[in-house]
């Protein structure tokens, strides 16, 4: 579907406006005048370097990095609107691409003139648009602006009518910059929904996010872009987790991390933890989570109200997985566990009960205001309750240095049957950015069984009940 072979892309870097000048004099003078080596007025800058990669028809693909990475420009070379300076790129079937706000729109022109115009560019005949008009201005939904040129558009607004327009055109692939964050939630939902479908229906999607949330949740494989080069390619929870320890680490450790990874590739970077150690091979853990899966149980004969005899317990035999683990190196996270309410160690949990999570740690350094965090999120990485201090009122306002305390959040585990995981962490705000002192994520597994026969799915368990009643039919006059 895409084929990215060995492409780099080059921006000449002008130190002064008489520079770009004296470099387009050159290029304008004749041949025969010219001398043989052509002068430099400029400092190169590559905003990306020898990528390559392939995409297959029906794959979802995020693609994440910091500002400056390459990966808008990696996009618009993907999109069909950026050249590379070196390499090729070949892609099979119709792209749609929402790169930037009112991208391919005149602001000239007004919403409908810009909805026909973006028809016609894409090949559809008049019918063909006439027929999608009224799907794509309910979609947008901007009223009356409709008939208003964009450049009185919002941003909101702008991004509303390039994605309805998105949405409607035929495509075999489409791909989002980062568009949606501009957009109200409604709207957002309305968005991902439609790239569900999408999705769903075997298109190909690639999306640029600063939320790995979003690339966890609607993309199976990631790219993680570091300074115009890919720096690893692989299942999407895994490389949002790298990515995640590369924004978060010390300067220096992140630099070194990068430097590991280019010199033995991402899979042989793994966080030595005395806590959880790595598993014996990369299917041990695979194979073990799958026997655990709620489709893999077999039923327990529980009455349909509450089984108070229902024992929760630790299982040794719950597989380990890789820990991702960073921070700056002020404190450490000695020991954890989850305790029941009569203070007995498990990692076998049930629902609709209450436990407590229960961590250690150890300052080396005076630290003030701090963040401690537990995270539980579902197999596929999607969080379902982050946990702050902050969150609940409470604050720790200073801890000095050789201290060692124990942190513990307790809640009701409203979860449905199956296996989760949980992070763990504290941190700090420095200059209004999250300083992590300490943090482990996939710090452990949990299994989580019902507490009846009931067989609930989702995620969350709402301790639901039901009724009916007959009503009696109202008597005729």
């Amino acid at each position: 579907m895409i084929s990215v072979k060995n492409i780099s892309k080059m921006y000449p870097l002008y130190k002064d406006p008489r520079d770009r000048l004296k470099q387009s004099l050159w290029y304008a003078t004749p041949r025969f005048l010219r001398r043989k080596q052509a002068p430099i007025f400029f400092r190169e800058f590559w905003a990306l370097k020898n990528i390559s990669f392939d995409v297959q028809q029906g794959e979802s693909i995020g693609i994440v990095g910091r500002n400056g990475s390459g990966k808008s420009t990696l996009l618009q070379i993907m999109a069909g609107t950026l050249t590379p300076t070196l390499g090729e790129v070949h892609v099979q079937g119709q792209v749609s691409a929402l790169l930037e706000l009112s991208t391919g729109f005149n602001p000239e022109f007004s919403g409908r003139e810009n909805i026909f115009m973006n028809g016609i560019i894409r090949g559809l005949s008049q019918t063909k648009i006439d027929e999608l008009y009224d799907n794509i201005v309910a979609f947008a939904d901007i009223g009356d602006f409709i008939n208003q040129p964009i450049k009185l558009y919002s941003s909101g607004m702008a991004v509303r009518l390039a994605f309805a327009v998105q949405t409607f055109v035929p495509k075999d692939i489409l791909i989002v910059d980062e568009a949606l964050s501009v957009g109200d939630v409604a709207f957002q939902r309305k968005c991902m929904a439609s790239m569900e479908r999408f999705r769903d229906n075997g298109g190909t999607f690639i999306l640029v996010s600063h939320n790995t949330q979003s690339i966890v949740q609607h993309c199976e494989r990631c790219l993680l872009m570091v300074e115009g080069e890919l720096l690893a390619d692989g299942p999407a929870k895994m490389i949002t987790d790298l990515y995640e320890k590369i924004m978060f680490s010390p300067p220096a450790d992140a630099r070194q991390l990068i430097l590991n990874i280019k010199q033995t590739g991402w899979k042989h970077i793994s966080s030595q933890s005395s806590l959880n150690p790595i598993a014996n091979s990369d299917n041990q853990a695979e194979n073990g989570l799958a026997k655990l899966m709620p489709d893999k149980m077999p039923l327990t004969n529980y009455s349909s109200q509450q089984n108070s005899d229902l024992q929760d317990y630790f299982d040794p035999n719950l597989p380990q997985l890789d820990t991702m683990v960073y921070g700056n190196g002020a404190a450490k996270i000695t020991d954890y566990f989850i305790k029941n309410m009569q203070d007995e160690k498990v990692n076998v949990l049930i629902s609709g009960r209450y436990y407590r999570w229960i961590y250690r740690v150890q300052f080396f350094e005076n630290k003030q205001d701090i963040h401690f965090g537990l995270l539980i999120k579902t197999k596929d990485g999607i969080t379902l309750s982050p946990l702050t201090n902050k969150q609940l009122k409470t604050t720790v306002s200073f801890i000095p240095a050789d201290m060692e305390i124990e942190v513990s959040f307790q809640l009701k585990l409203n979860l449905v049957s199956g296996v989760y995981f949980f992070n763990l962490g504290l941190a700090t705000m420095e200059n209004e950015e999250l300083n992590y002192l300490h943090r482990l994520v996939d710090a452990g597994m949990i299994r989580v069984i019902s507490p009846d026969s009931r067989q609930l799915t989702g995620l969350v368990y709402v301790e639901p009940e039901f009724d009916y009643k007959f009503i009696e039919p109202a008597s005729t006059i």
